[in-house]
């Protein structure tokens, strides 16, 4: 499930700056840009004049009263966003089953209120803000309703979960997002504990880091367009200046799934919750710990496959022909890929996979140079062929689960 922050008061500030600065032929051009550069002109504008700061108040009030016109304009902005999401997970070869979002739970929120309240959690401040003690002294507490009655980020979460778990009934509930939200969902869980909910055990937040330094040729403000784009020309400038490159039925596909691999192996090499300093030149490099080069890795081994055919009879293949270091190198380490997979399962970390498919990977790079298939005897060549056929299977299995599509070519 794909849970948009979809609501709040960032969205008074988009429509009233969009009413103000916007333009219908861009919104229709290129809406998720349009979007970001009217809510940064709106953003700047409302720190200086205090009136556009009152029309985003005003906008988001008439959200709140679902006045027609502010939730037409809103339709239109949540709309066009996800037509774009889409369209952008399909690049990543991710699919959601469902888009939901805050928007879905203003009413369930008074739900949630009645519930504290009911139970005695919900006190007020002398100012009538709604706050909820999440320790018995009272020293930590949180902030659930604002003066006027409206719902916060927080009580929408809280309702969000309740409503999720009464619908699906989850073994688990995972939530991904940026690591500044850590104590958001520890009291998010905490509320829920304290209503009574024991599934709440079942909640985990899975945090992300922040990548730093990140720039495309179009400059500072970053959108995974144009990273994605960025990435696949860059590699098809390699490709086209290496002279070990293969004639290609499709150059784009393949230098996409390159370019994407990269990405990903990148992004995925440290804790999840690690912030990391972006580089083209160290996530495109083809011999490093990269995704160009579990790329190529594959690709050499599809090749050999290719040119000697697989084995036929697997059960046949004598092991002493195996015993090479290199080899047994390959075998021990090809052994422990249950156990990685486990482990990531485990802590929800992919950097298992990618610390493990990347020494694959050199271990192969290494064998492939001592254990040569051509010019060697038939029993030797065949336990060879059969030991390159489960390191490539492997490689492109954990390769899939990191979300990368394997090339044969490049």
């Amino acid at each position: 499930m794909n849970y948009l922050g979809d609501w709040g008061m960032q969205f008074g500030l988009l429509g009233a700056g969009f009413q103000k600065f916007g333009s219908e032929e861009k919104l229709k051009l290129n809406p998720l840009q349009h979007l970001v550069e009217v809510y940064i002109e709106a953003n700047k504008a409302s720190e200086k004049d205090e009136t556009i700061k009152a029309m985003a108040q005003d906008f988001f009030r008439k959200l709140e009263a679902h006045e027609e016109e502010a939730l037409s304009l809103w339709q239109r902005f949540r709309d066009v966003s996800i037509e774009e999401y889409v369209l952008m997970y399909k690049r990543l070869g991710v699919c959601f089953d469902e888009y939901s979002g805050e928007s879905f739970y203003q009413e369930k929120c008074q739900e949630v209120l009645k519930m504290l309240d009911t139970k005695g959690l919900l006190k007020k401040t002398k100012e009538g803000t709604g706050i909820v003690h999440l320790s018995e002294n009272g020293e930590s507490c949180c902030a659930v309703m604002r003066s006027d009655g409206t719902s916060l980020y927080i009580t929408r979460d809280v309702a969000a979960a309740i409503d999720r778990m009464d619908k699906c009934n989850p073994d688990t509930m995972i939530y991904v997002t940026d690591k500044s939200q850590n104590s958001h969902f520890q009291q998010v869980f905490q509320i829920l504990k304290l209503l009574g909910c024991e599934w709440a055990e079942r909640c985990q937040h899975v945090p992300f880091g922040r990548v730093q330094g990140m720039r495309t040729r179009k400059g500072e403000v970053v959108f995974l367009e144009d990273v994605l784009d960025e990435a696949c020309s860059m590699v098809l400038e390699r490709m086209a200046s290496t002279k070990t490159t293969k004639e290609l039925i499709n150059p784009l596909e393949t230098a996409q799934r390159v370019g994407l691999a990269a990405l990903i192996i990148q992004d995925f090499k440290c804790l999840l919750s690690s912030d990391y300093q972006f580089s083209w030149d160290r996530v495109l490099q083809s011999h490093g710990d990269s995704g160009v080069f579990l790329q190529y890795t594959h690709a050499r081994l599809h090749s050999l496959e290719e040119v000697f055919g697989k084995v036929s009879h697997v059960s046949y293949i004598n092991p002493a022909c195996l015993e090479d270091p290199q080899a047994i190198s390959l075998i021990q380490h090809l052994l422990r890929y249950d156990e990685i997979l486990y482990q990531s399962s485990q802590d929800l970390q992919p950097k298992h996979i990618v610390v493990y498919l990347l020494a694959l990977s050199h271990l192969a790079a290494a064998a492939l140079k001592m254990l040569p298939v051509k010019g060697s005897v038939p029993e030797i060549a065949e336990a060879r062929i059969c030991l390159f056929l489960a390191v490539r299977s492997v490689l492109a299995n954990g390769m899939k689960l990191l979300g990368i599509t394997p090339v044969n070519k490049m």
